[in-house]
């Protein structure tokens, strides 16, 4: 099992437009995908209070990049994407990190 680490540092004051996505829009795309989440997280403490974090969980790299290229390229996605960036961007950037657990992790 392989997880992805997502990190949205959104454009100021533009967070809850960005969760309000993921909720409404984007979770029910990537379950058409077959994409699957493990976890959202906001910072309550810590240096921006303006970033997302998340993680998904893959069984290899190979199943990440067929099913993260079709959710990219999916009409639908595309569209709704941009309805909701009609006003500007909502990410600022985005780090990303392809994690694999040690040896001795709880999760595998």
């Amino acid at each position: 099992m392989i997880h992805e680490l997502r990190i949205y540092h959104c454009v100021p004051g533009r967070l809850p437009d960005l969760l309000r996505r993921f909720e409404t829009m984007t979770l029910g795309l990537w379950e058409k995908h077959g994409i699957q989440q493990a976890g959202f997280w906001t910072v309550a403490i810590g240096d921006s209070n303006q970033d997302l974090y998340y993680l998904l969980a893959w069984q290899s790299l190979a199943e990440r990049e067929q099913k993260w290229n079709a959710f990219q390229a999916d009409p639908e996605w595309i569209a709704k994407r941009a309805e909701t960036e009609k006003n500007g961007a909502i990410v600022a950037s985005i780090t990303n990190l392809m994690l694999q657990p040690t040896g001795f992790s709880a999760v595998k």
